[in-house]
């Protein structure tokens, strides 16, 4: 049984029987429902606890028929060959579903539960990216997460930013200079109102 590092999946193999896990959002969010956090579900895979050894499993994998046949012949080893090979693997695969950098819910500011967060993503990768459920439910944490950046990225350079549009509505000095020394508001806009009047202001012939 051994382990083929690939770009967010894991491979376990024994014999002629090998498994794809893969840490999508759709077993995330249902370990960390089975488990009530997850927390509980690397203790157990500290003790391989062999239900939720099983679990993980039947749960990652991109073929439910390739999991049972997989499960089938590992559980004829004997349990120490087995906890060797596989839980590093596992621990791995759990490590996963935790978004990189600053998207980790609780990090700073107010805490975002896992369940809440998941639903975040289902809701952005859906309604922002247009993918459909089957789709968001099969991607990884991390593939969500970096197309949601590039998303925000490319409205960034078609829109501009929130700092930009701040900037562009930002007084020129000189004119709010004048604007305090007539008493008017520093933001007033005077070359708008004159365009205003020289627009809708002419006389009614």
């Amino acid at each position: 049984m051994t382990l083929r590092p690939a770009y967010d999946e894991i491979v376990l193999e024994h014999g002629s029987n090998a498994v794809i896990l893969r840490p999508s959002l759709r077993a995330a969010s249902a370990l960390e429902r089975s488990h009530d956090g997850f927390d509980r579900l690397f203790q157990r895979i500290a003790e391989f606890h062999t239900g939720t050894v099983r679990e993980i499993i039947l749960i990652a994998a991109t073929d439910r028929r390739d999991a049972v046949r997989f499960l089938d012949s590992v559980l004829q080893l004997p349990l120490g060959r087995v906890i060797e090979s596989m839980q590093v693997s596992l621990v791995r695969l759990c490590a996963s579903f935790f978004p990189e950098g600053d998207d980790k819910p609780g990090q700073s500011g107010e805490r975002m539960p896992f369940p809440d967060f998941f639903r975040a993503l289902f809701r952005r990768a859906t309604g922002c990216l247009h993918w459909t459920p089957e789709e968001a439910w099969n991607a990884t944490i991390t593939e969500i997460s970096a197309a949601i950046e590039g998303h925000n990225e490319l409205m960034v350079s078609i829109y501009g930013s929130s700092e930009d549009k701040a900037a562009e509505h930002q007084p020129d000095p000189e004119q709010a200079a004048r604007n305090v020394a007539d008493g008017l508001d520093p933001e007033f806009d005077r070359a708008g109102l004159q365009a205003l009047k020289a627009k809708y202001g002419k006389p009614r012939r």
